[in-house]
């Protein structure tokens, strides 16, 4: 499957929901890039400006400007299958 939008995971190696989505991803052949927000604040930043809040909300998918946060496998799906050609 080839991204035509950018897919981000912002989330935390040691987190379970984190790298429960790296292995859905990968096993969905979805190239994505994984932003660690506890080892780079960079990151944490960046996931915080998506937010009104400015909390650490992860783990949050962004494909292209659509953020999931959290999001169970089938709404994941849907959204990668609308926003991904």
């Amino acid at each position: 499957m080839k991204n035509t939008l950018e897919v981000k995971l912002y989330g935390a190696a040691r987190c379970h929901k984190t790298n429960y989505y790296k292995e859905l991803l990968t096993a969905k052949a979805i190239s994505f890039q994984f932003l660690d927000v506890e080892e780079n604040e960079a990151h944490a930043e960046a996931l915080r400006n998506l937010y009104e809040n400015k909390k650490l909300n992860f783990p949050t998918i962004t494909i292209g400007t659509k953020k999931l946060r959290n999001p169970r496998e089938a709404e994941l799906d849907k959204w990668l299958q609308k926003l991904i050609k």
